[in-house]
């Protein structure tokens, strides 16, 4: 095997936002709120910018441990059962998910970058942020 892992996390989701009204997915988000990110990690903010696109790497903190039994599950939309790879269940082998979202602002010092569709629940442990060149149309290299 490729041997045991740990992430750790390097800030938290912040909206204040029952479970109930965070959306199920990104793409159909446009809930506002706030990626908190360590003191420790701050200084590598600086070169977020506002308007930027951001992936952001988090743990589905309150799944249930993943189960064989889970290799196959029913998405919600779905009638039919599909593989834990094509689907983004949160009842995963390695419980991580992955949201784009676009920031609003960052404040550097105070660690806070104020981003729009979070699909993410209040408190969610953020293990890392990526630019999405590439990822969204019009974020790749030479896109203007």
């Amino acid at each position: 095997g490729v041997g045991g892992h740990i992430c750790t996390p390097i800030g938290v989701v912040r909206h204040g936002r029952p479970d109930g009204e965070v959306p199920r997915h990104w793409t159909i988000s446009s809930l506002q709120g706030e990626l908190v990110i360590e003191e420790g990690y701050r200084p590598a903010l600086k070169d977020i910018e506002k308007g930027q696109r951001l992936v952001v790497l988090f743990l589905f903190h309150r799944s249930p441990p993943f189960q064989p039994g889970l290799l196959f599950q029913r998405p919600p939309h779905r009638r039919e059962t599909l593989g834990v790879f094509s689907i983004c269940s949160p009842r995963r082998p390695n419980p991580i998910g992955l949201s784009v979202v676009e920031v609003l602002d960052v404040a550097v010092e105070e660690g806070v970058i104020e981003v729009r569709g979070l699909d993410m629940f209040d408190s969610t442990p953020i293990i890392d942020l990526k630019p999405a060149t590439g990822l969204v149309p019009g974020t790749g290299e030479g896109a203007v």
